[in-house]
């Protein structure tokens, strides 16, 4: 029974450890694979930060505008106090004031003057907050795809410093390749050898029954 020889050659290949880094980014590849993480502090890495903390408050501010968010409110505050400043001393400066000093006015007319001031910065806080809901949903709009855009170039120059890493450790890479020799009898050459015994002993028992007969 003949037996054949098999040689097995294995060939494995560890990466060099590498750690790459760019104003925004560091990457690190071992064998294990590669890991990358944005520079704390960063703006890349606040803008990643920001973007997955608020995006959900964005999007609900796009989809139900009220001018109960921050930003309206900002607005909105901002509006009434340079409108209420700006009416009185209008009023005061040009108006009263003058007719005042020439006695050409009397304290009931002033505060007609004031409550017509007031109904008139009543109504226009009104349109502006018409305007402002109305405009809402478009500005978020742009405050979302902006901080997106901005969130897509960090993950873009996060992805490039992750492969410089990957290929550096590539090419820093070795290689290590090992050899094995078996001798193995063929599963055929086994059934073989199990047939010719079973046929011989077949033979043997044959001819003892037969001598035993005659």
């Amino acid at each position: 029974m003949g037996g054949k020889s098999n040689t097995t050659t294995t060939q494995k290949t560890t990466l060099g450890n590498t750690t790459t880094t760019n104003p925004y980014v560091t990457s690190t590849t071992n064998n294990k694979g590669t890991t990358s993480n944005f520079q704390k502090g960063t703006a890349f890495d606040t803008i990643y930060n920001n973007v997955n903390q608020n995006i959900g408050n964005l999007l609900n501010e796009y989809l139900n505008p009220t001018l109960n968010s921050t930003t309206n409110q900002a607005k909105l505050n901002s509006f009434q106090s340079n409108l209420n400043s700006q009416m009185r001393n209008n009023l005061e400066n040009n108006i009263i004031n003058p007719l005042t000093q020439r006695n050409m006015i009397r304290s009931s007319q002033a505060t007609d003057m004031y409550n017509n001031a007031n109904n008139q910065a009543v109504q226009q806080t009104a349109n502006f907050m018409n305007e402002l809901l109305a405009n809402s949903q478009a500005e978020t709009a742009n405050v979302i795809n902006n901080l997106l855009n901005a969130y897509l170039q960090g993950y873009n120059v996060l992805n490039n410093n992750q492969a410089q890493s990957l290929n550096t450790s590539q090419s820093n890479a070795s290689k290590t390749q090992t050899s094995s020799t078996a001798n193995k009898d063929s599963l055929l050459s086994w059934m073989n050898f199990f047939n010719n015994w079973r046929q011989t002993d077949a033979n043997i028992a044959s001819s003892i029954m037969g001598s035993m007969k005659k």
